[in-house]
């Protein structure tokens, strides 16, 4: 089967059509240039005073508040709470291991690994920018492929999915180094969404995410895997392709499938346990899912987390 050279095939009008009346929130204080739906802590006109903190070289010094000064002798910015917009990154995994399913899925005419996680990313961005707050794209293997500054406005999504339709997946990963562009390239609290089958060295992904949640950004991991991943459903004498160079192995996989399966569920449930530890909302995703209702579950059980409180 050909390849599909439309870059908007990652903008699913079905699944669009089934979220696009739903809304994104950010479960924590976020920062933003614009006035929108969220709120932040920034200066400015008839906004509401929420607590001081201590001066910074390189803050502005018509914050500091000079009662506080006079009567302790130190220096504190004040903080105030304004309205703003959310301003999100989704991150999309292009490395080699997310081509596994490219064929079968190609020959049945349903998504492969990255086209799954690149479609789910570009209707996410689509619902953020819809409702009027900025959204930009990293992909990434063992650095930045294609990077997207965060816009808010609807022609904004053309330079995403033409991001998303060049970003081939190829090398391997390095989760610490790409956590660590992903947190240079918001200086500011914002919401990032992960889109990757995980398949890496969990310490230093644990370390990357870690980074992200200390500067307070609001983090969600979509893990997305395979069903032959999950079951290992094969049978009979098999060759094995590796990926991101890892050997071929040719092998009677009924051998392995217990083993197999023994230490897959060890490795979701260190991943899980992993993400919920430093505060990051964890979702295992199949690409048999149907996406509308994998985004639909995820929206709504957000907005019922609305008032719950976050780990800062």
């Amino acid at each position: 089967m050909a390849r599909n050279d439309d870059p908007r095939r990652f903008l699913d009008p079905t699944v669009i059509a089934k979220i696009s009346q739903l809304e994104l929130r950010a479960r924590q204080v976020v920062e933003g240039f614009l006035s929108g739906m969220h709120k932040s802590p920034v200066y400015g006109q008839s906004v509401e005073f929420v607590q001081h903190r201590e001066y910074m070289p390189g803050d502005d010094l018509r914050r500091i508040d000079w009662k506080v000064w006079s009567r302790s002798d130190k220096f504190v910015i004040k903080q105030y709470e304004a309205e703003t917009n959310l301003r999100s990154y989704v991150v999309v995994d292009a490395s080699e291991s997310m081509l596994y399913g490219a064929d079968k899925r190609r020959r049945a005419g349903g998504l492969y690994k990255y086209d799954y996680a690149a479609t789910a990313a570009a209707c996410l961005s689509y619902l953020t920018v819809k409702q009027q707050d900025s959204c930009g794209l990293i992909t990434f293997d063992e650095d930045v492929r294609q990077q997207v500054p965060p816009r808010s406005s609807q022609r904004h999504m053309d330079a995403v999915v033409k991001a998303l339709h060049v970003s081939d997946p190829k090398a391997k990963t390095d989760p610490l180094k790409i956590m660590r562009q992903v947190a240079e390239a918001m200086p500011a609290r914002g919401l990032v969404a992960i889109f990757s089958d995980l398949l890496c060295d969990r310490e230093p992904l644990f370390k990357g995410l870690e980074m992200l949640r200390h500067r307070r950004h609001d983090v969600m991991v979509f893990h997305v895997l395979d069903d032959d991943e999950l079951a290992f459903p094969f049978s009979g004498m098999t060759r094995f392709e590796g990926l991101e160079d890892l050997p071929h192995l040719l092998c009677d996989p009924r051998s392995l499938r217990d083993g197999y399966l023994e230490a897959l569920e060890e490795y979701l449930v260190e991943v899980r346990r992993g993400c919920t530890k430093i505060g990051i909302d964890y979702h295992l995703v199949r690409t048999s899912d149907y996406l509308d209702a994998v985004l639909s579950r995820f929206l709504f059980a957000r907005a019922s987390q609305r008032a719950a409180p976050v780990r800062k």
